[in-house]
C-alpha cells in the first residue's frame, strides 16, 4: 500500500488547507509551515503529516495519518503519535485519522483509553471515513486538493461505481486550473483509484477520454512514477534482506508469523532499522521485541 501512502502525503503537503478545512471544519486557519514528521523513539516513526497553524487566535499542530485498512492498535498509535508531538512542539494538537478503502475504519473508536487506580488516560483524535463523504459536494466546491481521493467517497444515489468513476474523471478534467496541475490530479487519481477500481476500467476510461498519454507525458508526475518504482524496489530488497539475516542466524524459514508482519510493512527507514537490529540482537525473541515497540 506504499503507493496509496505516497499520494496521499504528497496531497497534503501540497494542498493543506483542504485537508484541514475537511478534517476541523474550519476555514479561518493559516498554515505556517509543513513541519519534519520523524519522531525518534527507541524505534524511529513517522506520522503521515503534521502542520503547524494558526487557527482561533493561537498556534497549534494539525496531524493526519492515512489508513488503508483496520488496524486494532490505531488508539494506541494515534496515542503515541500525539503524545510525542506535544512533547516536541510544546504545541496543542488536532489529530485525525483518513481511512481511504471504502469499509475501514467503522471499529476505530477515535479515542484512546486507559485507566489505572481512578485516573483515566485519554486521547481523542477525528476519524474520516472517505465512503462516508458525498463526493458530489467535493466536486461542486471546484478544485481541490481532494479531488484525487472523490472516487472514494459516497457516490450519489442510483448512480453505480464505474459510472461514478467516469463522472470523477470527466469533473477533473473540466477543472479551470493549469494544465500541468490538471494533469497532476488525474494522474494520483488513477492511483487511488486503485483502492476500488479494478486497474484495467481506469485504465479503459482514460483512454476513453484520450487523458492517459498526457498524464503518462507530464513531466513531475512521470518522475513520481520513477521514484516510486525506486522506492518499492528498496522496500522489496530490505525486506529480502531482513529475511536472509533472521534465516541465517537464528534459522528462521517461511512461512513464519513474523515474515508475514515484516512483508506488510511499507516504511523504508523502518525496515533499514530493522536490517540493523536483525544483525545486532542475540536471539529471535529480542527482535520481535523490537518490532512490537
Amino acid at each position: 500500500m506504499a503507493e496509496y501512502d505516497s499520494v496521499s502525503k504528497d496531497l497534503i503537503q501540497t494542498y493543506p488547507k483542504d485537508f484541514i478545512r475537511l478534517t476541523l471544519e474550519q476555514d479561518d486557519v493559516e498554515v505556517l509551515d509543513i513541519l519534519d514528521t520523524e519522531q525518534n523513539t527507541v524505534e524511529t516513526r513517522h506520522t503521515d503529516s503534521l502542520i503547524r497553524v494558526h487557527i482561533a487566535g493561537k498556534e497549534a499542530l494539525v496531524h493526519h495519518e492515512f489508513q488503508t485498512t483496520d488496524d486494532p492498535s490505531m488508539p494506541i498509535r494515534m496515542a503515541g503519535y500525539i503524545i510525542r508531538a506535544i512533547e516536541r512542539h510544546n504545541l496543542p494538537i488536532y489529530s485525525s485519522v483518513i481511512y481511504l478503502r471504502r469499509n475501514a475504519g467503522r471499529r476505530d473508536p477515535g479515542y484512546f483509553i486507559q485507566e489505572i487506580s481512578g485516573r483515566p488516560v485519554v486521547m481523542d483524535y477525528t476519524v474520516i471515513r472517505l465512503g462516508e463523504i458525498e463526493g458530489q459536494e467535493i466536486i461542486d466546491g471546484g478544485p481541490s486538493g481532494l479531488f484525487p481521493f472523490v472516487p472514494l467517497m459516497k457516490r450519489p444515489v442510483g448512480i453505480d461505481s464505474e459510472a461514478w468513476l467516469h463522472h470523477c474523471v470527466d469533473a477533473t478534467n473540466a477543472l479551470r486550473v493549469d494544465e500541468s496541475i490538471k494533469v497532476d490530479i488525474l494522474g494520483r487519481l488513477m492511483i487511488l483509484s486503485g483502492l476500488e477500481y479494478d486497474q484495467s476500467l481506469i485504465n479503459r476510461i482514460l483512454l476513453q477520454e484520450g487523458l492517459m498519454d498526457a498524464i503518462m507525458r507530464e513531466s513531475s508526475f512521470a518522475q513520481y512514477i520513477k521514484q516510486l518504482g525506486i522506492e518499492q524496489g528498496g522496500r522489496q530488497r530490505a525486506i529480502e534482506d531482513i529475511l536472509e539475516v533472521l534465516e541465517i542466524r537464528f534459522d528462521m524459514h517461511e512461512p513464519h508469523p513474523l515474515s508475514a508482519r515484516i512483508a506488510a510493512i511499507d516504511d523504508l527507514q523502518r525496515l533499514k532499522q530493522l536490517h540493523r537490529v536483525a544483525i545486532q540482537v542475540s536471539n529471535l525473541e529480542a527482535f520481535e521485541q523490537v518490532l512490537d515497540a
